[in-house]
């Protein structure tokens, strides 16, 4: 049954006969319930990785001349193809949130699902070079989008104890995405018309958004957006349809948490002028335009085109590929075990060493004989870098991009350090094909010693942000304090339902919001 609102109405009080009168489902029915509520939001998580990975397969198709289907594209045009998605993200990510918040964060959701098929069939339609860098902006608005409302209406409906585990669904829905990717690339690049593989490549990531729309109308709204719009007795049947325990204190709460976060934020650019916050928002925002200097896109974009050059055939690289997509995925679920008993600065630096390591290995292997054993241990040395990214670094940075910020800047500045983010991610993956071009394996030492100097900056300026909850990092820093202190679980650190009760609800664009453990 399609959902559908209910007029306003006072719910019934906690107890009262009208809600003991009805029949409750079981508790491992409301699970399933919520589990298929967010599979089906996840599937523009999934979205988001397919069309991320998807280009690794079809830039070396699309660099063909045109006699074999391609665009003839030069090192530069094949950066400008793979960034113009990332240009486009960094807009959606921003827009989104101010959209969510005025038009609902499924209807918003429905509006991402038709820009993922507009965009996609975009794509595979584009008779040159132009219209494909257009469409693949366009795309970009719903990828930067489902960055910033898919964990945003997860992180409202979860409840408190499992919200950490269910928001990190999806970051494994972004690379499960990928790792399809790549297979359809292979099995696409083996077997396909070579002339329009790519077309079908891109155009098959029409498929999970045709399916999103579709799941989208089955889907509630998010209980925090209708109590944000004074429409109460509807969050309240929302929650009651996931949750075992009378929602009424649950309304309450959020209703309490919406007035604290919209008078915490308001003004917000007026706090920036306090001293402590305008420090720590400005380490948030070099944080995020920092990240994507480890280079993690760059391999993955351009996997297949770096494996083709150290003599690789196309269907040898694309099938290596899918071993990226694997180790990537493993990492990630292995990262999501880790974060939770760990401190988030030991991991970035556990994870820094491994990339300046990796880059610098890259660098030399780059620099032997050119040979099948060559290839192989380039391939390998990319999983060794993904394996350490994905474990350590890049959880980590989703998490800390919802924690970090101070309440009372928390929607400018998420917002402004996603942006920066994208735009950055976009640059690299602007310049990589072509230093790798003019510079060859070098590109990697100079990727070695910028994380080196990313490193600094994280273990120098980065708080721990570990258990704890936003006013006890907010006392630190106001302190004069830098926050790097640990606080140990069960010394006064913040519960799994009390860590960040804000974390996500805040207004405007907001990444991995209640991305957390």
């Amino acid at each position: 049954m399609i959902w559908t609102q209910t007029p306003e109405k006072k719910f019934p009080p906690s107890g009262s006969g009208a809600e003991s009168g009805r029949r409750r489902p079981s508790r491992k029915g409301l699970r399933r319930r919520l589990n298929a509520t967010i599979l089906i939001a996840t599937l523009g998580a999934f979205g988001f990785g397919y069309d991320t990975g998807v280009i690794a397969g079809a830039l070396p198709f699309i660099s063909r001349p045109a006699s074999q289907g391609g665009f003839d594209l030069t090192p530069a045009t094949e950066g400008l193809v793979t960034a113009s998605l990332l240009v486009g993200a960094a807009g959606g990510a921003i827009a989104a949130g101010r959209v969510a918040d005025w038009w609902g964060r499924r209807r918003t959701m429905l509006g991402i699902a038709v820009v993922f098929v507009a965009g996609a069939l975009g794509c595979a339609l584009s008779p040159n070079l132009t219209v494909i860098i257009v469409t693949r902006v366009i795309l970009g608005l719903a990828v930067g989008g489902a960055s910033t409302i898919v964990p945003m209406f997860i992180g409202e409906l979860a409840p408190a104890s499992r919200r950490g585990q269910l928001v990190s669904r999806n970051e494994l829905m972004i690379i499960t995405g990928e790792l399809v990717a790549y297979i359809c690339n292979a099995v696409l690049g083996a077997w396909g018309d070579q002339m329009h593989a790519w077309r079908w490549m891109l155009g098959l990531a029409a498929v999970p958004a045709a399916a999103l729309w579709i799941g989208a109308h089955f889907i509630p709204e998010s209980p925090r957006w209708l109590v944000s719009q004074r429409r109460h007795a509807e969050a309240h049947e929302v929650l009651r349809r996931f949750r075992h325990e009378d929602p009424a204190p649950e309304v309450h709460t959020i209703e309490h948490l919406v007035t604290k976060t919209a008078a915490a934020q308001k003004n917000s650019r007026q706090h920036l002028h306090t001293p402590w916050v305008r420090r720590i928002t400005l380490i948030g925002i070099g944080y995020g335009a920092m990240f994507q200097l480890c280079g993690v896109n760059a391999v993955l974009y351009f996997a297949p085109t770096l494996l083709m050059q150290t003599g690789l055939g196309t269907n040898a690289a694309l099938v290596g590929t899918i071993g990226n997509g694997v180790i990537a995925l493993a990492s990630t679920i292995v990262g999501l075990r880790i974060v939770a008993h760990r401190d988030r600065r030991a991991m970035l630096r556990i994870g820094g060493i491994g990339i300046i390591c990796s880059h610098v290995a890259l660098g030399l292997a780059f620099m032997l004989p050119a040979s099948l054993s060559r290839s192989y241990l380039i391939l390998a040395l990319m999983m060794v870098f993904l394996a350490f990214n994905e474990t350590f670094t890049s959880i980590v940075f989703w998490l800390m991009m919802s924690e970090i910020f101070p309440l009372r800047v928390r929607g400018v500045g998420m917002g402004v350090a996603i942006m920066f983010q994208w735009l950055s991610n976009a640059a690299v993956t602007q310049m990589f094909p072509v230093m790798i071009s003019h510079l060859g394996g070098t590109t990697f030492l100079i990727f070695a010693v910028l994380n080196i100097g990313v490193l600094a900056f994280q273990l120098k300026f980065l708080p721990e942000t570990r258990n704890k909850s936003l006013e006890q990092l907010e006392k630190q820093l106001a302190n004069g304090q830098s926050g790097k202190e640990p606080i140990e679980t069960g010394a006064g650190s913040a519960s799994e339902a009390e860590v960040r009760p804000d974390s996500g609800t805040g207004t405007g664009s907001q990444g991995y919001s209640e991305s957390r453990t």
